[in-house]
Order: structure tokens, then C-alpha cells, then sequence
């Protein structure tokens, strides 16, 4: 089911932002435009899906600290609102401060309104609405529910309305957004686990921080594109093959290059290198995702490695929707290139992410 668009408003530094998603689509601008906002605003969404919602907000500090800190007119409520439209259903959710008295939770985020909507052609029918603590979603024969029980205010109706039989639209939103995935950060310190052998288990998608690299890899060897992942690793470092190994049941890999007379095993290899082998296992996962995003995939890498991987977010775009966030113009061009990426270029007025002109 396709994101065809996305809304943001009073979220950190973007005041008001809206825009539809293509394909592929590539954000671009200098840091401190607010890509990584727009990134987040789309985790909301994945984290309001699965009852995590205030956790995730918990790690940015709570909810006081996600607001918008510039300039309201007077009299206008402190909101994070995000929303989007997929193929025929859209959700927005918006979340304020914890009422008074707020007791020990005052972090926490207080859901105020959430809808679902259906649209059939140009009409828009209400599937679900939440005002405060009053609820109601149509069922599955179109009849008005209104809930009696005291929902969390901090968590999403979307992950504590759990009745599939009875409310599919809501089912069919949830499961769509838990198919999300997304990766912004692989940790690459000595201690990593990405340096070390793992536990092999069948992994046909990539942890979000990449902690089961070997076993993603060996994964795609055996079930996946194992031709696509050599071809990969020669496009981006010439003359090199990465090596799997297991023993003990226990997953390994290594990588032969020219000039060395031994392979490098993965405590041996560079930050970019190893970065880019996390790229490889998340965009040639043999169980893709509908929506793939990626925060900043350039961060540590070569820029020779730039349209290597500009080809291959091309590649695995045939298969699922892509978002990308990126200060590197030559990403993006090569994005424009291979996979007709729509690029949206970010900027700041007055403290506030913009779409620039």
C-alpha cells in the first residue's frame, strides 16, 4: 500500500510541512534543516502503530522537548500532529502536554485527536476518530462503536483497539505501518556486534541498528539474491568478495581484497566499509518491506561509494517504496538517475524546516 503522502506540523523545528511521496523520494539539505525530523515524524507514525509511541518520544526527551519552540499565535495549543495518506486510507494522530495535575508522568505525551479515514474516490468516510478519552471506530458492518474503556492517553487507538474481526480498516492500517522499516544509525565502536560472531539464525531483514549483520548476509546467500550481493560488494570495492563462514552455529563473514594476502575479517574492517555491508543486507533483504526509509546512509562512507549505492536504493525501489534523507547532492543525483527519484530540497526561515522553492 504506497505512501502517497505525508503531513508534519509543530513537530521540533518544522512548524507546518506537507508533501506527497513518490516512488523513491529524496530529501536533501544542509544539517540542521530538519531531514532528520521529517525521518522521525515517519517513525511516529511506525512507533503510534506499535504501542511504543511514548517510548520513542521518551528518548527525545519527552514530550516538552518534541514540540515546536517557535513563535504561536495567541491562544493556539501546544501539538505535535503527523499524518498520512496511503492507498485509499489515511491517519493523522496529535499529541499535546499531559493535562494538569500532571503527576509523575508529566513527560509523557497526551493523545488528543486521532482519525482514520477512508477515501473512495473523492468522498472521505471517518473509520475511526479519537477526541481525548472518547472513541468510536466503524466495524466491520459499518456500525458506529463507541468505546466505554479509558484508552491510555499516551498510546495510539491503532495499538489498543486489537480486533481484527471486528474492525479490518484498523487491522489493515496497523499491519501496514508495522511493515515499515527504517535505519538510521549502525554502531561500528570495537565493542559492535557487527565486529564479532552472532548466533545464526534465519534473518531476512536486518535488525534497525544492524546487530545481526552476519546472519542477514548469510541469509541472503542462502534464500536471497546471493549473485546480487557478491555483484554489490564488487560494484562498490573492485576486486573484493565478501566470504561467509558458520561454525558452531555461530555466523562469520570476512572480505578478500586486492593486494592482501588474507582476508580482513569483519574486526578488521573500516567503519565505511562495514556501513556499507549493513546498506547491502538491509536493501537486499529477501523479505522486502512496503516502505523503506534511511536516514543519512552516506554517513561514514567514501564518496566513491555514493553511486554504488545510489544504484542499488534504485534496485531495491523495484520492489518497495524508498525515503531518503541526505545532505550528499551526488546521492541524490544518482537517485534522479537510476530511479527517477523525486527530490525535495529542505530549508530553514526563521527557525522553520521549508520546503525551498
Amino acid at each position: 500500500m504506497p505512501v502517497q503522502e505525508l503531513w508534519i506540523a509543530g513537530y521540533r523545528s518544522v512548524q507546518s510541512l506537507r508533501f506527497p511521496l513518490a516512488p523513491v523520494t529524496v530529501v536533501v539539505g544542509p544539517n540542521g534543516s530538519g531531514k532528520t525530523n521529517v525521518y522521525r515524524a515517519l517513525q511516529l507514525l511506525h512507533a503510534a502503530a506499535e504501542g511504543t509511541l511514548s517510548r520513542m518520544l521518551s528518548e527525545e526527551g519527552g514530550m516538552p522537548s518534541v514540540l515546536w519552540a517557535g513563535p504561536r499565535k495567541k491562544g493556539d495549543a501546544a501539538r505535535l500532529t503527523v499524518g498520512v495518506r496511503l492507498d485509499d486510507l489515511a491517519y493523522e494522530l496529535s499529541c499535546g502536554l499531559v493535562p494538569p495535575p500532571e503527576g509523575p508522568f508529566a513527560l509523557d505525551p497526551d493523545v488528543k485527536e486521532e482519525t482514520v479515514w477512508l477515501h473512495e474516490g473523492k468522498r472521505r468516510h471517518v473509520v475511526a476518530e479519537r477526541r481525548s478519552r472518547s472513541v468510536f471506530a466503524r466495524d466491520a458492518e459499518g456500525n458506529r462503536t463507541t468505546f466505554a474503556a479509558e484508552l491510555w492517553g499516551n498510546e495510539s487507538v491503532l495499538a489498543q483497539i486489537a480486533e481484527p474481526h471486528r474492525f479490518p480498516l484498523l487491522s489493515v492500517l496497523r499491519a501496514e505501518l508495522l511493515r515499515w522499516r527504517f535505519y538510521h544509525h549502525f554502531r561500528t565502536d570495537p565493542a559492535s556486534p557487527l565486529r564479532h560472531a552472532q548466533v545464526g539464525v534465519r534473518t531476512p531483514a536486518l535488525a534497525h541498528d544492524g546487530r545481526d549483520l552476519a546472519a542477514a548476509l548469510m541469509t541472503i546467500d542462502h534464500i536471497g539474491d546471493d549473485r546480487g550481493l557478491q555483484a554489490a560488494v564488487e560494484s562498490a570495492f573492485p576486486g573484493s568478495r565478501l566470504e561467509l563462514g558458520g561454525e558452531d552455529g555461530r555466523f562469520s563473514f570476512r572480505m578478500s581484497m586486492p593486494g592482501l594476502q588474507r582476508p580482513l575479517e569483519a574486526s578488521e574492517l573500516s567503519d565505511g566499509t562495514l556501513r556499507y555491508l549493513c546498506l547491502l543486507a538491509a536493501l537486499l533483504s529477501p523479505r522486502p518491506p512496503p516502505f523503506l526509509a534511511l536516514n543519512e546512509p552516506e554517513t561514514s562512507l567514501h564518496p566513491s561509494l555514493l553511486r554504488p549505492l545510489g544504484r542499488l536504493i534504485a534496485s531495491a525501489s523495484r520492489r518497495g517504496q524508498v525515503f531518503v534523507t541526505t545532505h550528499a547532492r551526488e546521492l541524490a543525483t544518482a537517485l534522479e538517475e537510476h530511479a527517477g527519484a523525486t527530490v525535495l530540497p529542505l530549508t530553514k526561515d526563521g527557525g522553520a524546516t521549508e520546503l525551498a522553492e
